[in-house]
C-alpha cells in the first residue's frame, strides 16, 4: 500500500487529478487527516469537504475553525450550528 501511495502522491503532484482524486478517497477510508489537510491545503476541495465532516462529526471547534479560517464556507456554518447548539443548552 505505501508503494502505491506513494506513485499517487508522486502522480499528483505532477498534476494527475485522477491520482489526486484517489489520494482522497483513500485517505477519507483511512481517516487520515494529516493526508487529507495537505490535500485541502494544495486547493482540493473535496478533501476539504471531508475535513468539514469529519470535524462536525467529531465536534472538533479548533479544526473547523482552521478550515473556516482558510475560506471553507461549509466549516463556518457547521462552527455556527455546534456554536449555537452550545447557548441552546
Amino acid at each position: 500500500m505505501t508503494d502505491n501511495l506513494a506513485r499517487l502522491r508522486e502522480a499528483a503532484a505532477r498534476g494527475d487529478r485522477d491520482a489526486e482524486d484517489q489520494l482522497v478517497e483513500l485517505a477519507g477510508e483511512r481517516g487520515d487527516l494529516d493526508e487529507l489537510r495537505r490535500l485541502a491545503e494544495s486547493g482540493n476541495s473535496d478533501a476539504v469537504d471531508i475535513l468539514v465532516e469529519s470535524a462536525g462529526e467529531r465536534e472538533d471547534l479548533q479544526e473547523l475553525r482552521r478550515l473556516a479560517a482558510q475560506g471553507s464556507s461549509a466549516a463556518r456554518d457547521v462552527l455556527v450550528e455546534l456554536t449555537d447548539d452550545d447557548t441552546d443548552r
